[in-house]
């Protein structure tokens, strides 16, 4: 079945769990929407696993709208939805709109998502009544990750869990259709899901969320630099692809790839008139 915003809040109201994965290319976002996610967001974390950047405040928009447009051509199911980049919204309610049009024109996005709560909630009614669906984002903001001195666990305090509180109740009265909290305590995150309509999406934020998303390197063990407390390896994929690779150099230097199996053929008469 095909997803969509819809079926996200039908899914809330029915108490169904929503999965989220991320994905930057046609093979994966194949594999992962015929293995029955609900959403694949291809997520600025790109510039981590992807890139090799830092962060994620590299990331421009024709690096989404290219790996969106692979991965909107792997989906037949899964909800796509572009993360909009670093200073694509923030700059200005119209810069906004543009470039959330841009994400749905040319990274083919069935939505798109932007971080931040009250302070972008004019750009998300502005893009929302462009006709563009908006997944909001509180918590750890990795855009903002200079701001918070670094990759820190939000709404601690009684100030800042009332602040993120406030945000999620804004960003739905925006027209939000959802909402991921990241790094956030998991009965504050319980608390916001109980406060609000639309579904929220959990990463590191407790098992009270209507849905999760993970960085499918992150759960594959595809990528080490930085592994959070929240993932769970699913599988250690990263080791098995070195094996292979081993195994591939060793065949190639023993000349036991490719074998005759691998290799084709033609007859020896016409190799003979070629001498």
């Amino acid at each position: 079945m095909k997803n969509t915003v819809l079926t996200f809040r039908q899914a809330k109201e029915k108490g169904e769990k929503l999965t989220m994965l991320t994905a930057y290319d046609y093979s994966t976002a194949k594999l992962l929407d015929e293995a029955g996610v609900n959403s694949i967001l291809v997520g600025d974390s790109l510039g981590n696993v992807i890139l090799g950047y830092e962060d994620t405040i590299s990331v421009t928009m024709e690096d989404m709208i290219h790996h969106g447009a692979a991965v909107a051509r792997g989906a037949e199911n899964a909800l796509v939805i572009i993360d909009m980049p670093f200073m694509s919204y923030q700059t200005s309610v119209y810069d906004a709109v543009v470039n959330a049009g841009r994400l749905m024109k040319e990274g083919r996005a069935g939505a798109v998502k932007l971080e931040g709560g009250q302070e972008v909630c004019p750009q998300i009614q502005a893009i929302v009544a462009a006709g563009i669906p908006v997944c909001a984002h509180l918590g750890l903001t990795p855009q903002s990750i200079h701001a918070f001195g670094g990759h820190r666990v939000q709404g601690r305090t009684e100030e800042a869990a009332r602040k993120l509180l406030k945000d999620a109740r804004a960003v739905e009265e925006a027209g939000a259709f959802a909402v991921v909290l990241e790094c956030v305590p998991e009965k504050l995150a319980n608390l916001v899901t109980e406060s609000v309509k639309i579904p929220t999406i959990g990463i590191g934020a407790g098992n009270g969320c209507d849905g999760q998303v993970l960085v499918y390197q992150d759960m594959l063990g595809m990528f080490s630099d930085f592994t959070p407390k929240f993932v769970r390896r699913y599988a250690e994929l990263g080791e098995e692809m070195k094996e292979a690779f081993r195994a591939y150099i060793a065949d190639v230097e023993s000349g036991a790839f490719p074998s005759e199996e691998h290799s084709y053929q033609i007859d020896d008469d016409i190799i003979e008139k070629l001498y």
